[in-house]
């Protein structure tokens, strides 16, 4: 049975990773009926502010493997970058003109826990059975989490019908033994087992009611390591058409985080290294008292898109503040004319500014928390 919403008129704007201004009173509610054919109202936005973002379906229904999410995946880098990544390659596939999100609504927590498990212990594991010597080198986990979202359209007969979903499957690049023993999985072996699974994962997912003539997404995700300040990224992704029981056309994911500033060694990134040092450097000539510049570039298919810059700072007057955010929009403009970038100013009382500005603008978007 596919799940059907039937839709009425009223208004509303969510966007997903997106702002959220004050447009009015207007919605557009929306009647969702469940399994158990019991109706409950939700809301569907009216307007769209950036086609990169999806409508979203509110009050937002919480995936039910979400509570795992933090016990499974290693840093809140990841965890973010494993929701939003996918909602990047959905994209490819859904849309987001004319498809609506909502978080996975098919594999439970009880579900998911199970495919999580090693074979050993439950039959519906995904991950190696462990060798009765124990070793880690020979059974790491491979299979950390898995990410479900589900995507909706809206019918000529003014119903709401899912339409597409995405699974990401978080993997593990190091495998941490309960005795402190640490086993890196190279990246050959991390995508044939992800392969594999995915496989699994579709055939099941064809399996449920309703579920068998609906486009499925699919990610391999590598998450970094304990403790990285950096999140990691999809390194594949493939589709399983309707009726499929398998993905296919498994395609590279040419995306990545840096660290900035980077080792010397990384050639690919010489140039923008360069560029970030020299924006440090006159930071740090102009205020000597000066601790510390980090950035975080994403970059896709070798270019940068965007780059993030966290900045503490020490001092105490807010006229210091309002002077180094005047200094620093204006060198900004100058390192950084064609990316995305967003910059966060911080000291031991919280945040004290931010400057936002998108590839090409003149004028960046500049705030002093106070003010």
């Amino acid at each position: 049975m596919k799940r059907l919403f039937v839709l009425s008129i009223i208004s509303a704007v969510l966007l997903l990773g997106g702002c959220l201004p004050s447009i009015g009173p207007e919605k557009e509610e929306v009647i969702q009926e469940n399994e158990e054919l019991i109706e409950e109202t939700v809301m569907i936005p009216d307007v769209q502010l950036n086609d990169d973002f999806y409508k979203v379906l509110t009050p937002l229904k919480k995936s039910a493997t979400r509570g795992l999410v933090v016990s499974n995946i290693y840093t809140k880098y990841d965890i973010q970058e494993a929701e939003e990544g996918l909602i990047r390659l959905s994209a490819q596939h859904f849309d987001t003109k004319n498809y609506l999100f909502q978080e996975g609504q098919y594999i439970d927590t009880a579900t998911a826990s199970a495919w999580l498990a090693r074979s050993s212990t439950n039959k519906e594991g995904l991950n190696p059975p462990e060798n009765e010597g124990g070793d880690a080198e020979e059974t790491p986990i491979y299979l950390a989490h898995i990410i479900e979202q589900n995507y909706l359209t809206l019918t000529d007969e003014k119903k709401v019908r899912l339409s597409g979903i995405s699974i990401g499957l978080a993997l593990n690049s190091v495998y941490y033994e309960r005795g402190g023993k640490e086993t890196t999985i190279s990246d050959k072996e991390l995508e044939k087992q992800g392969i594999a699974m995915a496989d699994k994962i579709v055939s099941r997912m064809r399996a449920k009611e309703g579920l068998q003539d609906i486009p499925i997404v699919v990610g391999l995700f590598k998450q970094e390591k304990r403790n990285a300040i950096v999140p990691g990224t999809y390194f594949a992704t493939a589709f399983a058409d309707k009726g499929k029981s398998a993905p296919s056309g498994w395609k590279e994911v040419n995306e990545r985080y840096v660290l900035f500033p980077a080792p010397a060694d990384i050639d690919n990134y010489r140039e923008i290294n360069t560029t970030f040092s020299n924006f440090k450097q006159d930071i740090d000539e102009y205020f000597p008292s000066f601790v510390n510049v980090i950035g975080k570039g994403f970059f896709k298919d070798n270019r940068m898109q965007s780059i993030s810059i966290d900045i503490p700072i020490q001092f105490f007057g807010k006229s210091e503040v309002i002077g180094f955010t005047q200094f620093l929009t204006s060198h900004i403009i100058k390192y950084f004319p064609n990316i995305d970038v967003e910059v966060s100013v911080t000291s031991v009382n919280g945040p004290e500014a931010l400057i936002v500005k998108e590839a090409g603008d003149d004028e960046p978007f500049v705030h002093i928390y106070g003010y």
